[in-house]
């Protein structure tokens, strides 16, 4: 029975995970979850976490029934399309399959369609967080570290909902346990944004994945740390353990792999300026994703552990706010991305009391703003993220840190960070990719992932700040999650 079973979630004919699905309890669970009753709580393996979670209120809610074989049409509407630096008119935007399947002139959409009038509002692309931790948002760093790991699963899952309320109908998670997570989405047990999940991220020994006290030290061979017995990180020295490790993630299903090539300003004990793993681990890990389709993304600030990633092959750095002007030539010609935050040091940034920990966000922070101005001054692909982290009630700022960087750029190339340059980003992953499509852009042949905001995305950026008020329509992949546009 467990092969079968095994075999039915691979194949997604299972809704959930049906470990133990012979057994009575688990049985009387299905019956329960089936029947949307308010509380269920039941034992017996992952089935036990997802009945959880629905019995939390965390299962979803489609706003506006879809009739069976009718497409959905998109009227009355102006639309930036992710790649085009201007507002469009004069389309509609026709849905059918998940997918957008036309932009035909307005007013000249098939008759049988299920029409939304958008009422002339702006229409974007589902935006994107590149830089994300779907499990260790909300919760502070002593849970993330200590608490019982279905409660981080709880509280991530009911972050998730809130994280696509928020317009973000992706996000790219670079480290921890999201898939589980995920599978509940994608299976409709849970409402939340797609996840590309990394799974465990790689560290060396003392790397910034290294969560350890010193109390913990010396490690004895095969000892694991409860980090990584969560799947939170996973520390590999050496080229052998790097590749074990890497093969780990991505037997789970990691789209992309995330690596520690330097210090962090969350760690305690790896200053921001170390460089981590040599380059022929770091090349290890390169090869084993190259071999599976994918790629590896790596967090790093200094321009040594830059370098020393790009000729790794790594694709994607991740923060780099301490890169001088030689690194970010050598990011634009090697094709890599720099997926940037808005380190900035104010009241968006996560809690920092620890005064080794604040200064190195300070420093950090010194180094955000010529990072975005030299990072596009030299024509860097460039993709959105947050990294927002343990950071309980911290991911309500996340539009707002989108927002923030009409300081550097105008309004839609903001937008486009998180659209289609991200969606370009994603796409790194190849056969790796867990959703078929394109992502970012509102074009024909894309996934129907689709926002309806108050403002004018063309000016001003401010209803970001606050999209409970201003977004009127969340639809991912055809399927409407909000609708307020009377």
């Amino acid at each position: 029975m467990w092969i079968t079973c095994c075999e039915a979630i691979e194949s997604g004919a299972a809704h959930i995970n049906p470990c133990l699905c012979g057994a009575p309890e688990t049985q009387m669970a299905m019956a329960r979850i089936e029947a949307d009753i308010s509380r269920r709580q039941f034992l017996g393996g992952s089935a036990a976490v997802i009945g959880m979670f629905a019995g939390f209120g965390l299962a979803p809610h489609e706003v506006r029934a879809q009739t069976p074989g009718r497409p959905t049409l998109l009227t009355n509407l102006r639309f930036f399309d992710g790649t085009t630096l201007a507002m469009q008119t004069g389309r509609d935007i026709l849905v059918a399959d998940g997918q957008i399947v036309a932009l035909p002139a307005a007013g000249t959409g098939p008759e049988d369609a299920d029409v939304i009038d958008c009422g002339g509002r702006a229409v974007t692309p589902g935006l994107i967080d590149c830089h994300w931790h779907a499990t260790l948002v909300s919760v502070s760093q002593i849970a993330a570290l200590t608490q019982d790991i279905a409660f981080i699963h709880l509280v991530a899952g009911q972050e998730a909902g809130a994280t696509l309320m928020r317009g973000f109908t992706t996000v790219r998670d670079t480290g921890g346990p999201a898939f589980g997570l995920k599978m509940a989405i994608d299976r409709g047990v849970v409402t939340g944004p797609r996840i590309y999940p990394s799974g465990a991220m790689l560290s060396q020994t003392s790397g910034h994945g290294d969560f350890r006290l010193l109390s913990a030290l010396p490690r004895t061979d095969g000892d694991l740390d409860y980090t990584e017995r969560t799947g939170v990180a996973a520390i590999a020295d050496g080229r052998d353990e790097v590749i074990r490790r890497t093969r780990e993630q991505l037997m789970k299903g990691a789209s992309q792999i995330k690596i520690m090539a330097g210090g962090g300003v969350s760690s305690l004990y790896d200053p921001l300026d170390t460089a981590q793993y040599f380059l022929e681990e770091m090349e290890a890990a390169v090869q084993a994703a190259a071999d599976w389709g994918t790629y590896v993304c790596a967090h790093v600030y200094t321009s040594e552990g830059i370098q020393r990633a790009l000729r790794a092959g790594v694709k994607s750095i991740e923060h780099g706010q301490l890169a001088d002007t030689e690194t970010i030539r050598m990011m634009r010609e090697e094709g890599a991305w720099w997926s940037i935050q808005p380190f900035l040091a104010d009241d968006d940034a996560n809690p920092r009391t620890d005064p080794i920990q604040r200064a190195k966000q300070l420093e950090v922070a010194e180094g955000t703003v010529r990072a975005f101005e030299e990072g596009r001054a030299e024509g860097v692909n460039m993709a959105f993220g947050t990294d927002i982290l343990m950071n309980p009630g911290g991911s309500r700022s996340q539009g707002r840190q989108l927002a923030k960087l009409t300081r550097f750029m105008s309004p839609l190339e903001v937008l486009k960070l998180a659209t289609g340059n991200a969606g370009d980003l994603l796409a790194l992953s190849g056969p790796r990719a867990p959703y078929p499509g394109r992502l970012g852009v509102i074009a024909e042949g894309a996934l129907a992932d689709i926002l309806v905001w108050d403002g004018d995305p063309e000016t001003d950026l401010g209803f970001l700040d606050d999209p409970t008020n201003t977004l009127r329509l969340v639809m991912k992949g055809g399927r409407v999650f909000k609708e307020q546009l009377a």
